[in-house]
């Protein structure tokens, strides 16, 4: 009997469970608040541009990854050969130990990642969804077995699903689990579990400059979290990306400054931040970009994971969870690799569902 699988969100973690899903008897149905697929794995277009305005690439997680990301295709993809260098509160950006590790994108932008994974699947993708309720129910078919229903903004309902997959930022998957009607005592333990997790909140700003000068660094990152900069890259390194003699600048702030000037205007908000980029880089033509973007992402990285043995407590009854949150770490391939190992336990249970079937 094919299991219908419902998957909140479709970010790295969402699209790699469905990745890993497609062979396996399985309906698989994903539902995404945002009219894109990817996640913090993001990509914009504007005035001739491309931009990753989230996470920046696919860090490099070994051969598995590796063998993953080419097995999508090698068409249009990029490895960012430039390093990343250091800075500190002195603003000094310095050589650091980089590691030479592969940090993937493409020239189309990183949310290839998600269309890649998913155009690989029969999964249907339904844009536009923000679930608000979940409830666990009886199947109506006249048997014990139990499914999960879900309610959307829109007052829509979707299901039945027998397997329930949630993957969104922790906060939000606890308010999706305090929105829950399962009379279980476990409810309860999960959702402190996962309300446990603290994030940190970055505002990211994308700078355009109609000049470009040469550094031997892609990024640089604060590591003593004593500038109000968190991260710069420059996305003119990446193929496909920039005009040729434009600049665009990344810059991701730090989670203090972030929160404080999380509402505020893009004008007034902006300005302060292209002036602390032109600080850090000595050069005062950089206060004065020729455009501006920006995003704010409320619950961009998790300081810490979830209880493994708790957050795994609930799958006998088919309700899983997956994201970077769940194994402590905010790099995409975590994300990736968390979401398809958990696609692949709901395919081996689907597996044996249907050898009970037959």
């Amino acid at each position: 009997m094919t299991t219908r699988v419902g998957i909140v969100g479709a970010g790295a973690s969402g699209a790699g469970a469905a990745y890993a899903l497609r062979e396996a008897d399985a309906e698989v149905t994903i539902l995404e608040k945002s009219r894109g697929v990817g996640g913090r794995a993001a990509t914009r277009r504007k005035n001739d541009c491309r931009y990753d305005h989230g996470a920046n690439y696919v860090k490099d997680g070994g051969e598995r990854t590796d063998s993953l990301l080419r097995e999508l295709g090698d068409d249009g993809l990029v490895d960012v050969e430039e390093p990343v260098w250091i800075f500190g509160g002195d603003g000094e950006i310095r050589e650091g130990d980089d590691d030479e590790a592969h940090k993937w994108t493409w020239t189309e932008g990183i949310t290839q990642l998600g269309k890649r994974l998913l155009d690989r699947t029969d999964a249907e993708v339904r844009k536009g969804t923000r679930v608000e309720r979940i409830a666990r129910e009886g199947s109506g078919d006249g048997t014990d077995a139990e499914t999960w229903t879900l309610a959307d903004t829109d007052g829509e309902t979707h299901g039945p699903f027998d397997v329930l997959l949630l993957t969104p930022p922790a906060p939000q998957t606890a308010a999706l689990l305090e929105a829950t009607e399962w009379d279980d005592d476990r409810l309860e333990t999960l959702t402190d579990a996962v309300s446990d997790v603290d994030y940190r909140t970055i505002r990211t700003f994308v700078l355009d400059y109609d000049f470009r000068e040469s550094y031997p660094w892609y990024g640089a990152v604060n590591v003593d979290d004593g500038h109000e900069v968190g991260w710069l890259s420059r996305e003119e390194c990446k193929e496909g990306h920039v005009p040729d003699g434009e600049s665009l600048l990344v810059a991701q702030m730090a989670p203090d400054w972030s929160a404080d000037r999380y509402d505020d205007p893009i004008e007034e908000a902006g300005a302060d931040a292209a002036e602390l980029v032109a600080d850090l880089l000595g050069d005062g033509r950089y206060a004065d970009p020729e455009w501006m973007d920006d995003q704010g992402w409320r619950y961009a990285l998790p300081e810490g994971g979830a209880d493994e043995e708790t957050v795994r407590s609930a799958e006998d009854a088919g309700l899983f969870f997956a994201g970077d949150w769940t194994v402590g770490e905010g790099r995409v391939h975590r994300a990736l690799w968390s979401g398809h190992d958990v696609g692949e336990r709901i395919g081996d249970g689907a597996g044996d569902a249907a050898e009970d079937g037959n």
